[in-house]
């Protein structure tokens, strides 16, 4: 039924998460009506219920403003709360929990002790797991489908309870882009907890300050000095570079790096010195940017210090293309394309040599700047958990030396108490508020978020610091991705779910090595913020992460330095095991000229089997999935992509890439008659001057591909 002329849907203020698992907000004010409406109890108003009119059957109805239902009968009281079990996972309660209790009537039951029990200001009530967890104490994640653990929707006792009646049906996703159930092959030995301080939001949201800020710097540089503006992306790849090789405290900041100046910012700098190439498509469009070229490059040489020897020459090639230039003929775009590659042969390393030291100032500078902005978020963090009696002085506990499934990192350092955040919901998009910065995610995330918490999570069984986690979680993301159209969502592009599912089914894949919360298929993975993500069934950093033996999935984010560094730590991993170990990798396949990666996975002696995906043949989910609308959930991959398997002679034995299962593989990938969105507009380009690589990759990310990177960022040795 409809749930036509609704008037209590107006003026919804946020949902804030208190103890008492009530709304913030008063009674939702009735449509004015001249028929006599009977007043609702107390209960069912502060579960979202009113009582309403429908003028199309002339007789009252009852409407949820918090899961959209409309009933002809009064709701049922107690039978569902969708403030403090918003999925519904505890409807149908245990036949133990039913009070055989003559005045308690109308399927309603007995709260247990445990609820009435007052809880922190983002709680979210929960069934109490009777498996007993200790955060030292590393178990296999808990789902619906393992054995031994008591099923959240339902139990062996709850088949002998009593029909329930209906209730107001919970929300449910409509697509489900994840697959939780999977158990996880993958067995490493078992680690101490993490060292890393636990999140609060007061410091995440100091944290996005500073960095919002350090973005800022960097973009003033780039054109106070170079007159430029920053290559797109290079900040994002600069955070992935720099995490290879930190050894700092902060998860998202560099502040311990050797090298200070970063080979990938300063690369991608120089690159657009003097001037950025745009791409070309028209002769007009050729000709302009081989005037401006020239320019720049004579102006640059005028003005710094360079040699009589590099004066010279770029003085002589920029009046020779001027002289070229003022010529009457009808040269050709191709011609226009072809003296600019000319161009920028003879007076490119001129160019870069009068430009080197104030590029590395500029690298030199923002990196400094961040180790400052880490001393002070470090600073703030100590001193809150200080104040909250957290010390840093407790001795790790004992680690046994044994071989376990793998399981969510830990932290050594408990969580302080957790501030309030507040929750409510616009159509099908969560959003959540602290101090007046809201952060979104959708309906359907929000839900898997909740599932990974109850499956990872050892220290909030109430839920009650589910809220602050999930706020933190996504602002750390939404810092790490910028402020710019699409910019960022291609550090999270992932595969499509049939890919997944060929995977799992033919290579016994159950593991990410690069994922995060909210792209994982799998509730097993690697990601970037061990801190945010560990509630959440993040393994860590994959670099730091060693398996013994599984078979894994590899879609690195496309940073040169980390491609490099995941390579060889998969050599390491297959060298020193004997068990079946096997990696998947999924990488852009550019040939003029390769990646280094690609080279070195191409000869290694672990390679077994290598395919290539066609360009516009296949296609990969947007980075932003968590956020954005469903028809935009897939797009096109504007460049082929090599698989390459990765594995030892027993996991070749067990997982071996025979063409029956390598052809279920690339099936998966076929596009089946959707209509795909292409990437958007590319902001930059190599304009067909140039095959360097760096250029390129900012072609394909200008308008946030999907291939950019499909998987997500995970660093940090």
């Amino acid at each position: 039924m409809t749930s036509e002329n609704h008037g209590t849907l107006k003026g919804d203020a946020a949902l804030v998460m208190s103890p008492s698992g009530s709304s913030s907000q008063g009674q939702p004010h009735l449509p004015s009506t001249s028929k006599p409406i009977q007043e609702l109890p107390d209960e069912l108003i502060q579960a979202g219920w009113s009582k309403c009119w429908s003028k199309r059957e002339n007789r009252p109805y009852y409407f949820n403003r918090f899961t959209n239902q409309s009933l002809w009968e009064m709701p049922v009281l107690g039978q569902h709360d969708v403030i403090s079990d918003p999925l519904g996972l505890n409807a149908a309660p245990a036949s133990g929990d039913v009070v055989s209790d003559t005045g308690l009537g109308n399927g309603q039951r007995k709260r247990r002790l445990s609820e009435e029990t007052p809880q922190g200001p983002n709680s979210f009530k929960r069934p109490k797991v009777d498996t007993p967890v200790t955060p030292t104490t590393p178990t296999i994640p808990i789902s619906p489908s393992t054995p031994g653990t008591k099923p959240w929707s339902s139990s062996t006792e709850d088949k002998h309870a009593p029909p329930p009646l209906p209730a107001p049906a919970p929300y449910r996703p409509t697509v489900v882009y994840w697959d939780l159930d999977v158990q996880t092959n993958a067995v490493i030995r078992e680690r101490a907890p993490a060292d890393y301080l636990p999140p609060h939001p007061e410091i995440e949201l100091q944290r996005a300050q500073l960095t919002t800020k350090l973005r800022q710097h960097y973009h003033e540089l780039c054109n106070q000095r170079e007159g430029i503006e920053p290559p797109r992306e290079s900040f994002n790849r600069w955070l992935l570079e720099r995490k290879v090789v930190d050894k700092g405290c902060d998860p998202l900041l560099p502040s311990d790096c050797d090298p200070v100046i970063s080979p990938s910012m300063f690369r991608e700098v120089m690159n657009d010195i003097p001037i950025r190439l745009s791409r070309i498509k028209y002769k007009e469009e050729a000709r302009k940017l081989l005037f401006k070229y020239a320019e720049a490059a004579k102006k640059m040489i005028d003005s710094r210090n360079a040699t009589p020897e590099s004066r010279k020459v770029v003085k002589w090639n920029v009046e020779d293309t001027m002289n070229w230039l003022r010529k009457d003929h009808s040269a050709s775009k191709e011609d226009y394309m072809d003296r600019l590659e000319h161009l920028r042969k003879q007076c490119g390393p001129h160019v870069a040599a009068v430009a080197k030291d104030s590029i590395e100032g500029i690298c030199t500078k923002i990196y400094h700047i961040s180790a400052e902005y880490v001393r002070r978020i470090r600073q703030a963090h100590l001193n809150l958990l200080k104040d909250c009696n957290i010390t840093d002085g407790a001795e790790a506990p004992e680690v046994q030396d044994r071989l376990v499934y793998c399981y969510p990192i830990r932290l050594a350092l408990p969580s302080p108490p957790q501030p309030r955040v507040e929750l409510h919901f616009e159509n099908e998009i969560a959003c959540l508020r602290y101090k007046g910065e809201m952060v979104k995610v959708n309906r359907n995330y929000f839900s898997k978020l909740e599932l990974l918490y109850r499956y990872s999570c050892i220290d909030d069984p109430r839920f009650e610091k589910f809220l602050s986690r999930v706020w933190c979680l996504i602002k750390r993301y939404q810092v790490m991705f910028g402020s710019g159209v699409n910019e960022g969502t291609g550090l999270q592009g992932a595969l499509p779910v049939p890919v997944f599912e060929a995977l799992h089914k033919q290579f016994g894949v159950s593991f990410e090595c690069f994922a995060s919360p909210l792209n994982c298929y799998f509730k097993q993975f690697c990601s970037a913020f061990p801190d945010t993500d560990g509630f959440f069934g993040s393994r860590g950093p994959f670099l730091s992460f060693s398996p013994v033996s599984g078979s894994f999935e590899a879609n690195p984010p496309f940073c040169e330095e980390l491609m490099d560094a995941m390579v060889t730590h998969f050599e390491e991993l297959l060298e020193r095991s004997s068990e079946p170990l096997s990696f998947i990798i999924f990488v852009p396949e550019w040939r003029d000229p390769p990646t280094p990666a690609l080279i070195r996975m191409e000869s290694s002696p672990f390679r077994r089997h290598q395919l290539t995906v066609s360009a516009f043949e296949h296609e990969y989910r947007s980075g932003s999935q968590h956020i954005c609308k469903r028809e935009d959930m897939y797009y096109k991959a504007v460049h082929s992509t090599a698989v390459i398997f990765l594995q030892n002679a027993a996991g070749f034995a067990k997982w071996e890439p025979t063409p029956e299962r390598v052809q279920e593989l690339l099936g998966a990938y076929r596009i089946s008659g959707r209509s795909l969105a292409s990437p958007g507009p590319s902001s930059t380009g190599t304009g067909g001057a140039g095959g360097d690589r760096d250029s390129r990759m900012r072609q394909d990310q200008g308008g946030g591909s999907p291939m950019e990177k499909s998987g997500l960022d995970t660093l940090s040795v």
